[in-house]
């Protein structure tokens, strides 16, 4: 049995914070176990998350600086953890970074997540492990998701399928071979947060706006007949398919309120039935959308089993908890991508490390 003690990071698509959780684990690889021990969410800064948004049409000079100012912006936010929580940081056994992604393209071959490894490694003196994407991309795969080996890795005692409801929702479960199946489902919190940001507020608190719209089902049955959702077999969303095929649809309605009822509709539509095809009886949900109330209700409308939501402290950190321990397999030497999810031609272990040179 191998004992170690990780942080994860985890910055997502959403762009709501950087979440830290610092992690202890017993692996077995039967029965790896972790605790989390702290966790703290960090405030990305305006002028970060401007330059984030327009990333993907960046130069590569603007996009090498934003490169190298969120690993600088990371490290700051891991060394305050540190020195708040009184953490050990010799014991610290690696930094697990999910990394901020701006392109996402596995059928072109490359998917990118900045924020410098080696710059984040010399700025807190512990070994980072990220990129954790382009392995599994090399061998045929979809880089994502990746959380599935962790739902069933840490989390299997809680439910039969796993939900994320993040920048986008994802779902994970077992079929009926015991192979693990995971993908994701459609858009979760970053068009919502796109529509309300127009009203100067970061997100729909408890889907309050989205109650006030009416549904507009032109516009619902546009966005429930795109191409996308025919697909089977492992599959990816990214930011630049919302661009093309999600965004242009809203034009057709002009109010933010029916759109956010709209879309909120749609989301519930899309997951409800592949928990339902999948037949799912219970389902732990997680990520900012599982803090949606009214999204959440939609969602039980239509999902003929139970529709679990854990402890504050899972819902807010399961994916961080989950990247470090993408960081504890990797230094097992043992796989932490999984072709059944991602498609690749075999299980991979991802992730790239980088010393702090000293």
């Amino acid at each position: 049995m191998s004992s170690f003690e990780i942080i994860g990071l985890m910055s997502g698509t959403s762009m709501d914070g950087l979440d830290i959780a610092h992690v202890s684990f017993e692996m077995n690889a039967k029965n790896d176990c972790f605790i989390l021990n702290n966790s703290m969410t960090y405030e990305i800064s305006s002028d970060i998350k401007n330059r984030l948004l327009t990333a993907p049409f960046a130069s590569v000079q603007q996009i090498s600086q934003l490169d190298h100012d969120i690993a600088l912006f990371y490290a700051e936010c891991v060394n305050e953890f540190i020195s708040s929580k009184n953490i050990e940081r010799k014991k610290i056994n690696a930094i697990s970074s999910h990394g901020q992604t701006i392109l996402h393209q596995p059928g072109n071959g490359f998917s990118l997540q900045i924020g410098h490894g080696t710059t984040l490694a010399y700025h807190t003196g512990i070994q980072v492990i990220n990129d954790f994407r382009n392995h599994d991309v090399a061998a045929g795969g979809q880089g994502a998701p990746l959380v599935p080996i962790g739902d069933f890795g840490i989390f299997s005692d809680l439910a039969e399928g796993f939900l994320n409801i993040g920048g986008f929702a994802n779902v994970s479960f077992k079929d009926n071979h015991e192979e693990i199946i995971a993908y994701d489902i459609c858009p979760g919190n970053l068009p919502l947060n796109k529509l309300v940001d127009s009203k100067g507020l970061s997100f729909d608190k408890d889907g309050e706006l989205s109650a006030q719209g009416e549904i507009n089902f032109y516009l619902l049955d546009l966005l429930n007949s795109i191409e996308f959702y025919n697909q089977t077999g492992p599959r990816s969303l990214g930011t630049e398919w919302l661009e093309e095929h999600f965004y242009p649809k809203l034009k057709f309605d002009k109010e933010i309120e029916n759109n956010l009822r709209t879309i909120v509709e749609h989301i519930a539509i899309q997951i409800a039935q592949k928990l339902n095809d999948a037949h799912l009886e219970t389902v732990l949900a997680t990520g900012g959308g599982a803090k949606n109330n009214f999204l959440i209700q939609r969602i039980k409308h239509y999902f003929n089993g139970k529709l679990i939501i854990p402890a504050r402290e899972i819902i807010d950190f399961k994916e961080a908890i989950i990247f470090a321990y993408l960081g504890a397999l990797y230094i097992e030497n043992r796989p932490n991508a999984l072709s059944s999810v991602t498609g690749a031609s075999r299980n991979m272990i991802c992730g790239v490390l980088h010393k702090p040179g000293f």
